[in-house]
């Protein structure tokens, strides 16, 4: 079995909050650029979010793209799972944050996206990888790119 990485330092006396998210690699056809959000403190993340109460990946991620991107989307190939253990200083809360990152067949941008707050970059691959916060989402363009060659 293959074993999961992990990113981020889980420290022994802490209560870590989970939050299960999924993600995914979005990539323009035309010239290869990755789409990563913005959000309002410029910390750049994959689009994708929180899988909520009563959703599975797939409905969470399709959901997440559409609020964060305004776009509807095939999902792929599921690219594995990262965990992450991190603080929000925002939230004031650890957590724990198991990683489902995909691939897309395909995206249409469609829609104005449903949530204003947030900003949509397109970066060059090796400057995605050096722009995105969390090691979970370095991982998972990582898995992606791999899976190019």
């Amino acid at each position: 079995m293959t074993q999961i990485p992990s990113f981020g330092e889980k420290l022994e006396s802490v209560d870590y909050q989970p939050r299960y998210g999924v993600y995914a690699i979005v990539s323009r056809e035309i010239d290869g650029k990755i789409c990563l959000v913005q959000t309002p403190n410029g910390a750049f993340y994959l689009p994708g979010g929180e899988i909520e109460a009563g959703e599975d990946q797939e409905s969470a991620l399709k959901r997440e793209l559409l609020e964060e991107l305004g776009a509807e989307m095939e999902i792929g190939n599921f690219l594995g799972q990262a965990d992450e253990y991190f603080y929000s200083s925002h939230r004031d809360q650890h957590y724990y944050n198991p990683a489902y990152i995909y691939s897309l067949k395909t995206v249409n941008f469609d829609h104005a996206p449903l949530e204003d707050f947030n900003k949509l970059v397109w970066f060059d691959y090796e400057d995605a990888l050096l722009k995105l916060k969390r090691g979970s989402h370095k991982w998972g363009l990582e898995a992606w790119k791999a899976q190019q060659n």
